[in-house]
C-alpha cells in the first residue's frame, strides 16, 4: 500500500513554477526578436513587387535607347497610370531620359503613400552616367536602383536594389 501511494505522488508531479517561468521568458524573448524581423520581411516582399512592376519598363527603355535614331520618346508605352496599378504599386512612369519611377501605395507605417523608387539607366559601366534626351544608339551598361531621390528606406529595398550599380 505504501508503495502505491509513492507511485501516485510521482505520477502527479509536474513542472515547477520556476521551470514554467523560464519557458515563458524564453518564448517572450524569441517573440520580441522574431516579430520585428518578420514585419520587415513582409514589407520587403511587398516592395519587391514594385521592382517587378518596373522591370517591363526597364526592358522597354533598354531596347528603345539602343535602337532609337533621333531622340528618346516622351511616352514609352509601359507606364501604369493611377488607379490601374496594384494594391502595392500606384503608378509607374518614365522620364524622357529613361528614368523609371515607381510610386507606391502605403505599406503599413514603414512605407508611406506616394513613396517612390527610381531605376536609373547608365551608359557607362565603371561609374554612373545618366542618359540625356539625345542618348540614342548607346548601350545601357547598368541600372542604379533605389538611388537618387528614391524615398523608400534602404532597409526595405530588396538586396538587388539598394543603390547598387551596375
Amino acid at each position: 500500500m505504501n508503495r502505491i501511494q509513492t507511485m501516485k505522488r510521482r505520477a502527479q508531479a509536474g513542472f515547477t513554477l520556476i521551470e514554467l517561468m523560464i519557458v515563458v521568458a524564453i518564448i517572450g524573448i524569441l517573440a520580441a526578436v522574431a516579430l520585428p524581423a518578420y514585419q520587415s520581411y513582409t514589407v520587403k516582399a511587398k516592395v519587391s513587387e514594385a521592382i517587378l512592376a518596373a522591370s517591363a519598363c526597364r526592358t522597354t527603355v533598354t531596347e528603345v535607347v539602343q535602337t532609337a535614331t533621333v531622340s528618346l520618346p516622351a511616352t514609352w508605352g509601359c507606364e501604369v497610370v493611377a488607379g490601374s496599378g496594384t494594391k502595392i504599386v500606384n503608378t509607374v512612369g518614365i522620364s524622357n531620359t529613361g528614368v523609371v519611377t515607381v510610386t507606391l501605395n502605403a505599406i503599413g507605417a514603414q512605407v508611406p503613400a506616394n513613396a517612390t523608387i527610381l531605376l536609373e539607366p547608365s551608359s557607362t559601366a565603371a561609374t554612373f552616367t545618366a542618359l540625356t534626351n539625345s542618348s540614342v544608339g548607346v548601350t545601357i551598361a547598368g541600372w542604379r536602383c533605389g538611388g537618387g531621390t528614391s524615398s523608400v528606406s534602404q532597409q526595405y529595398l530588396p538586396g538587388s536594389c539598394r543603390g547598387n550599380y551596375p
